[in-house]
């Protein structure tokens, strides 16, 4: 047992506080400010882990987590801390890894992007086990620091209509053949359908499908069967089925996609994310703008509603047939192409005037290293990991002749540690 003295929360949702001998101690279920009265729970040689058991001086950023399952459930990590204390964390992170990592500072901080902070999340995989001795089948997220699934009964960063669904959920897969065959559960919400995505280890007989049948039919969901990796996913029931899509109004467009295709989980604030983006990028008729790590589209087709010449190259083949499908679909011009961005190569493609980049976490670094020196002029980043993003805004500051114009937060998955951020370059 430990009394601490919390200065600041970290990216992972901690407190940060020091021990009488200096040694950097991580605590869970504190924040900045405050004083804890704390456990330890695992020792390293460069710092420790320690967990709230009495808060003994609140910070005024602290409120009740308004979830019953907070204290076991992993999905969540700062329900302790209101919106503002949580985006301000975010902020000083993204602050702190531009100059730590990068040594970068960026010109001016962008106002930080906020959204509705329950019943957000529009994509999720929900964990499925079977433990007889609880009753049968939990579906749910994993419990914190364990394997195990959270014997939940809803999930208020759901969709209420999707939470509601959880009890159902357990009850069917209770009744399948192969109850403890079947790990997991893709959650995936358009504008007008649900799709859930069952993974089944083992065949599933016609007892199965008429059960499968049943539930999609009294929920008004649509149920697809994954026997193998993520592109065997197939529309089991209703077929036809509504198109799975959402709308990104300010452009007047509609984006279809596949429930396993990578999509923002957060619709409401991919919509002001990408208002902001094509707003730095400040898309003109004439210019040739590159969309790299395109996806299906996010991007691409609202900065072909700006009249540039855009190509989106993404290295799914897959996410660019659906691009394409979506410029169809959208009566817009654009081109998309399948390229390795991680061994970059722009001499099929030519000289671009702007690019957008949004890479997996693993960031961009190659591509930082590899642009010429005469193009683009400027670049909108749209980064997952603010780590990654400041390795390589120190490539193109340091090396490449980038200004770090602006920078900020954008926060796409509230009460998590997830830090989304958008920065602009230019030369």
């Amino acid at each position: 047992m430990v009394e601490l003295n919390v200065h600041a929360l970290d990216a992972g949702g901690h407190g940060i506080a020091r021990n009488p001998e200096g040694k950097v101690v991580f605590v869970e279920g504190a924040l900045g400010g405050e004083t804890v009265e704390a456990q330890l729970v695992r020792s390293k040689p460069k710092f420790d882990v320690a967990r709230t058991l009495r808060v003994l001086k609140e910070s005024s950023g602290r409120r009740e987590p308004p979830c019953p399952y907070y204290d076991s459930c992993g999905g969540c990590a700062i329900q302790h801390a209101d919106a503002r204390t949580q985006v301000a964390a975010k902020q000083r992170w993204l602050e702190d890894c531009l100059e730590r990592i990068g040594k970068v500072e960026p010109e001016c901080m962008l106002p930080p992007i906020y959204g509705e902070e329950w019943g957000y999340r529009r994509r999720a995989r929900l964990s499925v086990r079977y433990v007889e001795r609880k009753g049968g089948a939990l579906v749910g997220f994993r419990e914190r620091r364990s394997t195990f699934v959270t014997d939940i009964q809803g999930c208020i960063v759901l969709p209420p209509h999707v939470s509601a669904l959880i009890p159902g959920l357990r009850e069917l897969i209770g009744k399948l053949s192969v109850p403890d065959r079947m790990p997991q559960i893709e959650v995936a919400v358009g504008d007008e359908a649900v799709v859930l995505v069952f993974r089944h280890l083992l065949p599933l007989n016609d007892q199965d499908h008429a059960l499968f049948r049943e539930f999609a039919d009294a929920n008004s969901v649509q149920v697809w069967l994954q026997p193998r990796g993520p592109d065997s996913a197939a529309l089991f029931h209703p077929v036809p089925a509504p198109e799975l899509f959402y709308a990104l109004p300010e452009f007047g467009l509609r984006i279809a996609f596949r429930p396993t295709d990578f999509t923002q989980v957060n619709h409401a604030v991919n919509r002001l994310l990408v208002s902001r983006a094509i707003r730095l990028l400040e898309p003109q008729s004439g210019e040739r703008i590159g969309d790299l790590f395109c996806g299906i589209g996010n991007f691409t087709l609202p900065i072909a509603t700006r009249g540039a010449q855009v190509i989106g190259i993404e290295g799914s083949a897959a996410l660019v047939e659906r691009a394409r499908q979506n410029a169809h679909a959208n009566g817009l011009v654009a081109q998309f192409e399948t390229g390795n961005l991680f061994e970059p190569n722009f001499a099929p493609f030519g000289a671009f005037d702007k690019l957008l980049l949004d890479p997996p976490r693993e960031g961009a670094i190659e591509l930082a290293k590899a642009l010429p020196d005469a193009w683009p002029r400027r670049i909108v980043y749209v980064s997952c990991d603010a780590a990654t993003l400041a390795r390589d805004a120190g490539v193109l500051v340091n090396t490449r002749g980038f200004r770090l114009a602006a920078a900020g937060v954008v926060n796409m998955f509230p009460h998590t540690a997830h830090v989304e951020s958008i920065a602009l370059f230019e030369r």
